[in-house]
């Protein structure tokens, strides 16, 4: 299958890596540095910001069999499908597109479960804007008949990104806010749920890509420290603590996410079931850095 992604980023990159023996895959990045390093290494990239493509990137686009939309929406709302939405309908072998998008967009439950039927009640703009976005390209994908597939995913880690990195760099610190949890996903997972989503017939509509076993964050870096065999930063209140907005703003939604469609529908089978045993593989096979 002929893949096109928008936004190759940390978790797209990742898919490519793992999943290119599957897909022949083409993308976009922002910046020509970034485009040239990807051509070196044999990948089909394309420079896309939202301010104009060429003609190359068109011509790729229109022999796509797969999208996966990694870009994030901005205030004006989502520049792929703004700028992209009459080509897709132009893309004569079209079959599916993957849409990822977050858990951020279900809001606060204090600390209930949600599953993919759950109200959504977004309490960030960035949220809003997801939420918006998903609804945009499900609605694209009726009106072409195209099967289309939302992923809402959970905190992002994998290699380079992770307890053990922010333990290393001296930037990891234990924030304790009470009854505080998150879910959390692997990268190896997203790409799995990304593959099996663009070739599952019944893979139209949206699911929750989500660790087994939500848990306080500050359990999360002392197991890390734990493993590293180093001494666990200091405890932080959370009323205390110096926080970014953005980084504040996750700490105001507590919510345990289900991942039983994905897993019993679709049948997706997840590598990292949840954080202790991600954390003690990335150590024993030195994958983390």
């Amino acid at each position: 299958m002929k893949v096109f992604i928008f936004g190759l980023g940390y978790s797209a990159l990742h898919f490519v890596k793992t999943q290119s023996a599957f897909f022949e895959v083409s993308g976009t990045v922002t910046v020509e540095e970034k485009a040239q390093k990807l051509r070196q290494s044999g990948l089909a990239c394309f420079v896309y910001s939202g301010a104009g493509y060429d003609k190359a990137l068109h011509d790729d686009l229109l022999q796509a069999e797969g999208i996966v939309v990694s870009v994030p929406p901005m205030d004006a709302g989502d520049i792929v499908l703004q700028d992209f939405a009459a080509i897709l309908a132009q893309c004569r072998q079209l079959k599916s597109i993957v849409y990822l998008s977050t858990v951020g967009v279900y809001g606060d439950y204090k600390g209930g479960w949600v599953e993919e039927t759950s109200a959504c009640a977004p309490v960030n703009a960035r949220s809003l804007q997801r939420l918006k976005a998903e609804a945009d390209w499900l609605a694209l994908g009726n009106a072409l008949g195209i099967k289309v597939s939302v992923l809402r995913l959970s905190g992002i880690y994998g290699p380079g990104q992770n307890a053990f990195v922010a333990l290393a760099n001296g930037t990891a610190r234990r924030i304790i806010k009470k009854d505080q949890v998150f879910n959390r996903i692997h990268v190896d997972d997203i790409a799995g749920a990304i593959s099996l989503c663009l070739v599952h017939e019944q893979a139209q509509g949206i699911w929750n890509v989500t660790d087994d076993l939500p848990a306080p964050p500050q359990d999360v870096v002392t197991l890390a420290a734990h493993i590293m065999n180093v001494d666990p930063p200091p405890a932080i209140a959370f009323e205390e603590a110096q926080m970014s907005p953005m980084a504040r703003s996750f700490y105001g939604e507590c919510k345990r996410v289900s991942n039983a469609a994905l897993k019993s529908r679709l049948g997706w089978h997840i590598i990292h079931r949840d954080y202790s045993e991600a954390l003690n593989t990335m150590w024993r096979e030195q994958s983390w850095r």
